[in-house]
């Protein structure tokens, strides 16, 4: 799964890069294409990366994801006790129909905060 800092610069297939710093401390990190255990190793050190630079809020930007599994899910919710084991909190945002289902039937859109886009999880209080 590539992870790239800005949605319009890298193509499909694209290397793991750094999350994208933003305002007041948070990150974003864009994950792209399918996660699932396959493509599971880019994203989980795309994510991890993005903690250890310390944010106060960790967005991960869903738009682009098409299809996860119960190992992506995994990795949200792995992702989900580190950040707050660093004193962050993590936010999902623009999911698609498809990982909002998966979100939904495993319930756990419960544990997480989901934002319809990046900039209402930024926006979001704290």
């Amino acid at each position: 799964m590539p992870i790239q800092n800005d949605p319009g610069t890298a193509a499909a297939g694209a290397p793991a890069a750094r999350p994208q710093p933003v305002d007041d401390g948070a990150a974003v990190c864009v994950l792209v294409g399918d996660l699932d255990i396959e493509t599971l190793p880019p994203a989980e050190q795309a994510l991890d990366e993005a903690l250890r630079t310390r944010p106060s809020v960790l967005v991960v930007d869903l738009e682009q994801v098409g299809f996860c599994d119960s190992s992506g899910l995994n990795l949200l919710l792995k992702t989900r006790l580190s950040a707050t084991a660093a004193g962050a909190e993590l936010r999902l945002a623009a999911a698609s129909p498809t990982v909002l289902r998966l979100l939904e039937l495993t319930g756990a859109d419960t544990v997480f905060r989901l934002h319809p886009s990046v900039a209402d999880a930024l926006a979001a209080p704290r």
